[in-house]
């Protein structure tokens, strides 16, 4: 007899003889009124089982399009964040692009000074250009309340109706947001 795993092909026989399963009676082979019932159970149990599948299913997909879309906000909150995260820097910025404005304006003159100030300003403009700050364009076009706010309402026949005649302050964006309006004058023409 040869020897498998330590013991003889007898006494492997022996072992799979203990754990064969009853003979059976024969009564799961003939129809009747308890293999129906037995069938009929088993039918909705597996159509319970069915139902439970398909609700847990129909979970499992919203879950995922639940967590898609939190991912996708989060991409784009980080994105604005890095974008518009020199917002408060450039709004403080601004008050002094004011100040070479109103400096540059009061002497019309073209001394070395003048010349000095109106470099740093050109500077200035030209670093936040860089990262995005745009001035906003006003005299002479027309007037648009996302980014001009009228102080005055001027009465003229020398420009249409709704056109800014003078800008009193610059407006400027970063990016596609709005930092600041332009505070302007609009013209007040009912002829044209």
């Amino acid at each position: 007899m040869a020897r498998t795993n330590g013991k003889t092909e007898y006494e492997e026989q022996q072992m799979d003889v203990e754990h064969e399963l009853p003979p059976s009676d024969g009564s799961e082979d003939q129809p009747g009124p308890r293999s129906e019932q037995a069938q009929g159970e088993r039918v909705s149990e597996v159509e319970k089982l069915r139902a439970e599948r398909d609700v847990l299913v129909d979970r499992l997909a919203r879950m995922q399009a639940e967590f898609d879309n939190a991912r996708k906000r989060a991409q784009r909150e980080q994105q604005d964040y890095r974008d518009y995260a020199l917002t408060d820097t450039v709004k403080t910025l601004i008050p002094v692009m004011d100040s070479f404005d109103r400096a540059l304006q009061s002497s019309p003159e073209k001394s070395e000074f003048h010349l000095g100030v109106e470099l740093i300003h050109k500077q200035l403009l030209d670093a936040l250009t860089k990262i995005g700050v745009q001035p906003i364009a006003a005299k002479g076009q027309q007037f648009d309340p996302r980014f001009h706010e009228a102080i005055e309402m001027v009465d003229s026949e020398d420009a249409k109706d709704n056109e800014v005649i003078d800008e009193l302050q610059r407006g400027y964006k970063l990016k596609d947001r709005l930092l600041r309006p332009a505070m302007v004058r609009v013209a007040r023409n009912s002829k044209r």
